[in-house]
């Protein structure tokens, strides 16, 4: 019996110690717990001022944005430029000068490039008198997009001034 209670003391002693030991594990694991939660927080905290930061920076740089895009577009040059390539931009300067958002500026040179785009399209039905006709059609288009690009309004010689009676309601 007496090898029985040593067995048994024994027993009691290792349970004792693995009690001990795993009570010594378990508030070592909470510790670290607790010291990793308290580094997540901290973690977090920085990266909620980083965000609001970030935030804060791209609100900035948006209303910069608007307001350059408010003064491109404010004054009619790019509209009047815009204007001159193709008809689909001459549709998209129309569109872009619409509204609220109308120029004197913008309103002439699409005035401009709709008489030249008339003329040039009825022109091209004559043959060879319109082929070099049209050829005159291109120096005006160019010397039309030169004044948008410089910011004055420079009437196309000779028919320049039609186009703006004519299609004054543009």
């Amino acid at each position: 019996m007496s090898d029985e209670k040593n067995l048994s003391d024994d027993l009691n002693d290792m349970l004792g110690d693995a009690k001990e030991g795993a009570k010594k594990a378990a508030d070592k694991a909470g510790k670290k717990a607790s010291e990793f939660a308290h580094e997540a927080k901290e973690a977090l905290g920085d990266a909620k001022e980083k965000a609001s930061e970030f935030a804060g920076d791209a609100k900035e740089k948006f209303n910069e944005f608007t307001d350059d895009a408010k003064e491109v577009l404010g004054d009619g040059k790019n509209i009047a430029i815009i204007a001159h390539i193709t008809l689909i931009g001459w549709i998209i300067a129309l569109v872009m000068n619409g509204g609220d958002k109308k120029t004197e500026y913008a309103s002439f040179y699409i005035r401009q490039m709709l008489g030249l785009m008339l003329f040039g399209i009825v022109l091209s039905f004559i043959p060879i008198v319109g082929w070099f006709v049209n050829l005159a059609m291109i120096a005006l288009w160019i010397m039309s997009l030169l004044g948008a690009l410089s910011g004055e309004k420079k009437e196309t010689p000779v028919i320049g001034r039609l186009f703006q009676d004519w299609f004054k309601s543009v």
